[in-house]
């Protein structure tokens, strides 16, 4: 494979490069310049032209490179990286050699595509309102969009001129659906009556109606349709007093009629989905974080409905078996893009370096910002982009000190997008496992934090503040690949391998995707309940022998062995216990087979068998008597056997003694 060619330029000096360390991280060639955009434009191109793969630090001028790019056939060689905002252009920038080696590094690996879904909108509009605003707003958009207006309990409403679209009345009690696909149940629909001379006047109204469209615009002023309203593609909201507001959503909804792509989020995989079996339900974790409504109940698993899914990635990041997966980008893809950089870091001397994961709308406005106007990033912190940070995980957070990191920050607003609940109660257990292995300060102060601003200088302030752990001597090199589940175990144990303080067992929170059982064996009586309801495996049979065996690497604490158990022997006890994870499976109860009476075969176990035996025997009429030892003798053969005897001694099952009646005691009695 040819070596990699890393372009740097200095941004007519404004960038203090350091070859040498960039070289030492990158490896392969570093061609380094002032001003490649404009009089070295000539040399750019000819770099860009030699067949080698190129690296090139400028992300400002991506579009006039794409033309040379394009011209010299080099699209599937080319990668971008920004050193100046995120490295150069800082009060640590003459420090900040090793960063820019990190930034360039990752920038080369590759990251797979995004799975796409398309919107078809014929523009059929629904506006709904309460007066005259809903109308002027069905008025302006009637040359673009099939528009019909709905008002809700409307007051004194001047009838429109002309009946250029419809105004019905009606009230929406229930919405689903999304752009191109909207389903409306509407109470109090009814029609206008062409009489409406000083104000509109309605025909008598009927509950339960039902309407489709294209696009929702809400100018009611009410309580949103639906949930997150404002990640709802194809519902438009305005306040009704805000014409700005409402001139924006006029403009928006104008353009929305035809094809439109988005991306899959999520890739769900049912099969490994530990929702439910036979209608007990285990984990919904996924069900409780979604913001959108997006995820639904589907028998034994969840439905994850593309168009509504917002991409904030909860899902992701608290799914226990990697049923539900980001693909913006993969968890395998944003892990090898980490290594990449962090040991390009250290491979360039870097030294305590802090991760700062962020957003593409938001966070990069803030480092731009900050860059710009303030001190810069500072040299040890480095950035990492992502979708969105609520998608973070055990595995991208751990695995970054599995790498060599000392920290690790995510960026949020302010006022989120997003829930960022279910992110606090990821970050605080990846603290407690980091902690719990060595890798936190002295003072125990956590080393995963989250940064909530919108502020450019409490953004530097908050990285300059915070504190930094304690880095591995010995940094993973494992590269991460294949399904969700088996990278983070697989994260979890490098992560424990490389510890500064390695111990064997971590008590985790309720709600934590690892652990073991606590199981009572006396009073299990081996009917196998819980292994038909295990997702993952963890709890097995044996085909030739009655025992329960226990893998607790592969338990995911979904619940589900605990709910179907009838005996009510096993409790969840959440752990990391990389001693059990190391060991083979361990065997929960094992008992003796009992012997076909006929033919030797096993089948049950005998202290089973017995007890029914037990229970049965002089007890009840059809096992009493030298009759009743036959029978009994069927119930010591297995399935096979069991059947010929019944057929060879012909017993009757309807050969029961006569009913008592209530004379038959009193007779008794006397």
């Amino acid at each position: 494979m040819p070596d990699r060619v890393v372009i740097a330029c200095s941004c007519e000096g404004t960038i203090p490069l350091d070859a040498e360390a960039i070289g030492r991280g990158c490896g392969g060639r570093v061609e380094t310049g002032e001003a490649l955009c404009t009089r070295e434009l000539d040399r750019a191109r000819r770099l860009l032209a030699s067949g080698d793969p190129v690296t090139l630090a400028c992300t400002l001028q991506a579009p006039l490179f794409d033309e040379l790019v394009e011209e010299v056939g080099a699209q599937d060689r080319v990668a971008y990286a920004n050193i100046r905002e995120a490295a150069g252009w800082s009060a640590e920038g003459a420090a900040a050699g090793p960063k820019m080696a990190a930034l360039l590094a990752a920038a080369a690996e590759p990251m797979p595509p995004a799975p796409v879904v398309s919107f078809e909108s014929r523009g059929v509009a629904l506006v709904y309102g309460r007066d005259e605003t809903a109308i002027e707003v069905g008025r302006r958009l009637a040359d673009h969009l099939d528009v019909t207006v709905l008002l809700t309990r409307p007051g004194d409403v001047v009838p429109p001129r002309g009946a250029e679209f419809p105004v019905l009345k009606g009230t929406i009690r229930r919405a689903g659906g999304h752009l191109g696909a909207f389903t409306l149940g509407i109470d109090a629909y009814a029609l206008p009556r062409p009489s409406s001379r000083e104000r509109l006047l309605f025909g008598e109204g009927h509950d339960g109606a039902t309407s489709t469209c294209d696009i929702v615009i809400d100018v009611s002023g009410e309580a949103p349709l639906f949930p997150a309203h404002a990640l709802r593609s194809g519902y438009l909201r305005a306040d009704p007093r805000d014409p700005a507001a409402v001139a924006a959503v006029l403009f928006e909804a104008s353009h929305l009629v035809g094809t439109f792509d988005k991306t899959r989020f999520i890739a769900f995989k049912d099969g490994l989905c530990a929702h439910a079996r036979s209608r007990i339900t285990g984990c919904s974790r996924c069900l409780d974080v979604c913001p959108t409504g997006a995820i639904a109940p589907a028998g034994d698993h969840v439905a994850v409905d593309p168009f509504v899914c917002a991409g904030c990635g909860s899902c992701a990041s608290v799914c226990p078996t990697g049923a539900a997966a980001a693909t913006l980008p993969p968890a395998d893809a944003l892990l090898r893009r980490l290594r990449r950089l962090l040991r390009a870091y250290a491979a360039a001397g870097g030294e305590g370096a802090v991760v700062l994961l962020h957003d593409g709308d938001h966070g990069e406005a803030l480092i731009d910002a900050l860059a710009r106007f303030g001190a810069g990033l500072p040299a040890h912190v480095l950035p990492v982009r992502v979708n969105e940070v609520t998608q973070a995980g055990l595995d991208l957070l751990t695995g970054a000190f599995a790498f060599g990191a000392t920290g690790v920050r995510l960026l949020a607003r302010a006022r989120p997008k997003h829930d960022l609940t279910p992110l606090r109660g990821v970050l605080a257990r990846a603290d407690a496992i980091l902690q719990a292995l060595g890798y936190g300060p002295a003072d125990g102060a956590p080393v995963v934090s989250l940064i909530e601003t919108d502020d450019p200088d409490a953004l530097g302030a908050a990285l300059a503040a915070g504190p930094r752990g304690t880095a591995t001597a010995a940094p993973a090199g494992f590269v991460p690949e294949g399904e969700a589940r088996e990278v983070l175990r697989l994260t979890l144990r490098e992560l424990h391998h490389a510890a500064p303080r390695p111990v064997d067992r971590i008590p985790l929170d309720p709600g934590a995707p690892f652990g073991g059982l606590d199981f009572r064996t006396e009073a299990c009586t081996l009917c196998h309940a819980c292994v038909g309801a295990c997702p993952t495996g963890a709890l097995s049979d044996d085909p030739d022998r009655p025992l329960l065996s226990f893998s607790e690497s592969l338990c995911v604490q979904c619940g589900l062995c605990a709910a179907t158990c009838p005996e009510d022997v096993i409790t969840l006890e959440p752990r990391l216990d990389f001693a059990a994870w190391a060991a083979p499976r361990r065997v929960l109860k094992e008992e003796e087979p009992f012997a076909c009476v006929a033919c030797a075969k096993p089948f049950g176990t005998r202290s089973t068998v017995e007890r029914i035996i037990g229970r049965l025997q002089d007890k009840h009429w059809m096992f009493a008597g030298t009759a009743g030892q036959d029978r009994l003798r069927a119930l010591m053969m297995c399935e096979t056997c069991r059947v010929s005897h019944v057929l060879a001694e012909g017993f009757d099952p309807h050969a029961a003694p006569p009913p008592r009646m209530t004379e038959d005691y009193l007779r008794e009695r006397g």
